[in-house]
């Protein structure tokens, strides 16, 4: 292969990964219409038909529930894992915060050497703080509803989502404890609609169950709808992770939608087929697994207040008078890690952004990082192990593209001659270049093969530790102290543009010289694009170039010899 196919290869790779950087969009398809259905409804419609007697008299006026002057109270529940605060306002929640995830911060600072500067000097310098705090799930401006409200619009009546409701406790312990406990919280409306929300907490995970029970206090039969929402403010001018999404996200018949919030115009809906439906960001994500997904829609909207919400509605239920009807929810609040999101069988580890096609490179590449770090508690010595055990598998094909190049540079002043010779001819000088090639046992593709089958392991590696919540604030070592996010000095990225141009000085050059000193330039434009990387690419980038450099040397070694 020539110089010039090897240019329009590398380009093509560097235009997809800014592409696929910097501009690629979800498509966003046209909101499916939404299924409903009352077999209870139709019943009583049949039976009514047939005998009027007996047709149920349903209460079809909407009530909703006027804004309490109770004034709501705090209930906490700890985990092991989270810190939870709900309110009796809305029975909904109030704050939670993850335990062992530090929130980012550009501002702070766990660099050991300006404190121990102060601590030998003297000095009273006022150092950033090393963190502002733990993540938490919950954002909401002063007078928004809180999240996990439940409503009932489109029902006989409906729940104000701030209505003050009862709690059986004001708090709950669960850090040594061994079985599930609830939480529950009820509010009855007028003596005709009693609403209990239980909220059933395990112990070892991020899971919580959620049963919402209705209760008809009439002699007439009720038509309920449930509303589940999430809230989170929006602050358009928060600058956003270019590389990952804050916002709604569903999986509707295993397919995932995500809108990024400034495009919520309007309210979208998908549906019916809601496996799950949530609020995320990069690392971490607040979902709803409903019971019935295929009566189950979810809306997604940003209102005028710039209050994002994304809800899941539903099956219609008719609940006869003074008897009881329920709806069951599954939540997981916590992050994004691909072992306890796969455990609840739904899909919900494709929130992980890997891609449809990537992720099947992305995941076993995840899965041999995690085992090197059981043995290597150094998530980036893991990564450089993990580069040389890369390197190592592939190590016969470089050989071969290596040594190809090298015979097709061996070969270009015969390959020169023949141009001048039927310069006049195009279709003879292939001929004769083709026999050239097949007189000294030469495959003009055998030096650009190998790469094109490394290009799909970069992309997997890439989207591996963009989007692994295991190299969240994992450090190396010195100044690198987060293998998720760029390196703040850039010293990396640098380093790795020297090793990239070395091994382009030691790479056989073949045809235009003008072509070799344009290839020269890609070191430079690689480096530009890797300035903002996660530091752990980087240095998957830089330990893949030193192994090449030395088996380029070895291999133009013993070619000399």
């Amino acid at each position: 292969m020539d110089k010039r196919t090897i240019l329009a290869i590398v380009l093509s790779l560097a235009v997809l990964l800014v592409y696929q950087v910097f501009f690629a969009k979800p498509q966003i398809p046209p909101p499916q219409p939404v299924a409903a259905t009352d077999q209870q409804t139709v019943q009583a419609t049949k039976e009514a038909a047939t005998n009027p007697a007996l047709a149920p008299k349903i209460i079809t006026a909407k009530e909703t529930s006027t804004k309490s002057t109770v004034a709501p109270k705090d209930v906490t529940v700890e985990t092991a894992q989270y810190t939870a605060i709900f309110s009796t306002r809305g029975g909904a929640l109030k704050s939670f915060q993850l335990k062992g995830y530090q929130k980012d911060c550009t501002e702070c600072t766990d660099d050991i050497y300006p404190r121990i500067k102060n601590l030998v000097t003297g000095s009273k310098e006022q150092l950033p703080p090393k963190s502002k705090g733990l993540v938490d799930l919950v954002d909401v401006k002063e007078g928004m509803p809180y999240p996990l409200a439940v409503t009932f619009p489109e029902s006989s009546i409906d729940i104000a989502p701030d209505a003050v409701y009862e709690s059986n406790t004001t708090k709950l312990d669960l850090i040594n404890a061994k079985e599930k406990q609830n939480l529950v919280f009820s509010q009855t409306y007028d003596n005709k609609i009693k609403v209990e929300k239980i909220f059933t907490f395990n112990p070892d995970n991020y899971t919580i169950g959620l049963d919402v029970k209705v209760y008809n206090l009439t002699d007439s039969p009720l038509n309920q709808i449930p509303k589940l929402s999430w809230q989170q403010s929006f602050d358009p001018k928060r600058e956003l992770d270019s590389y990952g999404h804050d916002g709604p996200v569903a999986s509707v018949a295993k397919s995932i939608e995500r809108l990024e919030v400034k495009d919520l115009d309007k309210e979208k809906t998908f549906g019916p087929n809601i496996l799950w439906s949530g609020f995320e960001s990069k690392y971490f994500i607040a979902a709803f697994i409903p019971g019935n997904p295929s009566l189950t829609s979810t809306m997604m909207n940003l209102d005028a207040g710039n209050m994002t919400s994304v809800s899941i509605k539903g099956q219609k239920e008719l609940i006869p008078g003074n008897q009881s009807g329920s709806f069951n929810y599954t939540l997981y609040l916590g992050p994004k890690e691909q072992n306890l999101l796969k455990a609840h069988n739904v899909g919900l580890e494709d929130s992980i952004d890997f891609g449809s096609w990537l992720k099947w490179l992305a995941m076993p590449l995840l899965w041999v990082l995690n085992f090197l770090h059981n043995y290597i508690a150094n998530y980036g010595m893991a990564i450089i192990i993990l580069t040389l055990l890369i390197k190592i598998i592939f190590w016969p094909l470089g050989n071969l593209s290596y040594k190809s190049m090298k015979e097709m540079q061996n070969l270009q002043p015969k390959i020169a001659a023949l141009k001048e010779k039927y310069k006049n001819d195009q279709a003879k000088i292939s001929q004769e270049t083709m026999a050239l090639y097949k007189t000294h046992k030469v495959n003009p593709f055998g030096g650009c093969l190998p790469m094109l089958i490394q290009i799909p392991i970069f992309f997997g590696l890439y989207k591996a530790l963009l989007y692994s919540i295991e190299l969240r604030h994992s450090p190396l070592f010195w100044w690198i102290q987060d293998l998720s996010a760029k390196d703040p000095y850039y010293i990396t990225p640098i380093i790795m543009g020297a090793t990239q141009f070395i091994q382009q000085k030691m790479t056989p050059t073949m045809g235009d010289p003008m072509q070799a000193k344009l290839m020269l330039l890609m070191p430079i434009v690689f480096t530009f694009f890797f300035l903002n990387f996660p530091s752990g690419l980087v240095i998957y980038w830089l330990f893949n170039n030193v192994l090449s450099i030395g088996q380029q040397y070895y291999i133009n070694k013993k070619l000399a010899n």
